[in-house]
């Protein structure tokens, strides 16, 4: 039998009354409990803090942290609290780091799965699932590629998480995103397994799907580099969903305005290189499969294509 790594989790949680109790009974019933949960309180003022106290009061390996509360919600905020976690598990002798949202629930195989695929692929840095919503809906993987990690739930390979210097504060988000490029950029490889999902249960359709949230997705594909072409693609794929047409429309919109405003972009020259050259050779595996492109074809015979 495959020797499962040790890990520990972290859970930046602010405000999660409402769905961090189905976190708490998958973590319970997991069939690999981690040397450590800690559970960082962001702030909270509704009751999250009372629940997760129950529960660490059962469970000795779940621990309670509590910040203050903040006037200015962004989503460096994430990471601050994150970082809280990191130094309560500091000198645990841990191979595998996890950052678990406080609203997903899973299977109780969930992370003996996750760690399996870990022991059994070196190479691997960091691993996850999709996510499915209560509508059903998952990612497109044509668009999202199998290997982006969602940030619902991110597991590190230790030595891949401290290589990439952990998560980066960006108040204006794609903070999960940035982690998973870095990993690769830094050699790792990186994985989402489709053979297990876990729920998503606060609804994200109002925020995600609306055109200002669109609108704020293109800002944000500004910020993390997005090659213009890809985002165009992107764009056009976005039409086709809802709200149909002004969706994409207001996403392509949130870039060009981003663009226009020279909005500071929080990554480094080599990641946005690096992950521009990514969506490149998607863009022509998605638009030529197999097929090479006439103008990467090589010449034969002394005659130009």
């Amino acid at each position: 039998m495959t020797t499962l790594p040790r890990y520990v989790l972290i859970t930046p949680a602010r405000n999660e009354a409402q769905f961090i109790e189905l976190t708490l009974k998958s973590m319970v019933a997991q069939t690999v409990r981690p040397l450590k949960w800690v559970i960082v309180s962001d702030g909270s003022t509704d009751g999250t803090d009372e629940i997760v106290s129950k529960y660490s009061a059962e469970h000795p390996w779940i621990e309670l942290v509590r910040m203050p509360e903040r006037r200015e919600r962004h989503f460096a905020g994430k990471v601050l609290a994150f970082n809280a976690g990191q130094a309560r598990v500091h000198d645990l002798a841990y191979e595998v780091i996890g950052s678990l949202d406080g609203d997903i629930s899973f299977g109780p195989d969930y992370f003996s799965f996750l760690l399996g695929k870990l022991a059994q692929d070196p190479a691997l840095g960091l691993v996850g699932t999709p996510f499915r919503e209560g509508t059903g809906q998952t990612y497109d993987y044509r668009f999202v590629n199998i290997e982006h990690v969602s940030g619902a739930c991110q597991v590190f390979r230790r030595e891949c998480f401290e290589q990439i210097g952990g998560y980066v504060p960006v108040k204006g988000g794609c903070i999960d995103n940035i982690a998973v490029i870095s990993a690769r950029m830094h050699g790792w490889k990186t994985r989402t397994f489709t053979d297990m999902v876990c729920e998503h249960h606060r609804p994200m359709g109002a925020a995600y799907g609306s055109s200002t949230g669109k609108f704020k997705f293109g800002v944000k594909d500004y910020t993390i580099g997005n090659h213009p072409l890809w985002e165009l693609f992107r764009g056009f794929h976005q039409m086709t969903k809802q709200p149909f047409v002004i969706g994409g429309g207001m996403l392509l919109a949130g870039y060009c305005w981003a663009f226009v405003r020279g909005v500071k972009r929080p990554v480094s020259r080599d990641l946005m290189a690096f992950y521009r050259r990514e969506q490149m050779q998607r863009l022509k595996k998605f638009l030529f499969g197999n097929r090479v492109p006439l103008s990467e074809q090589v010449p034969q015979s002394g005659r130009s294509v």
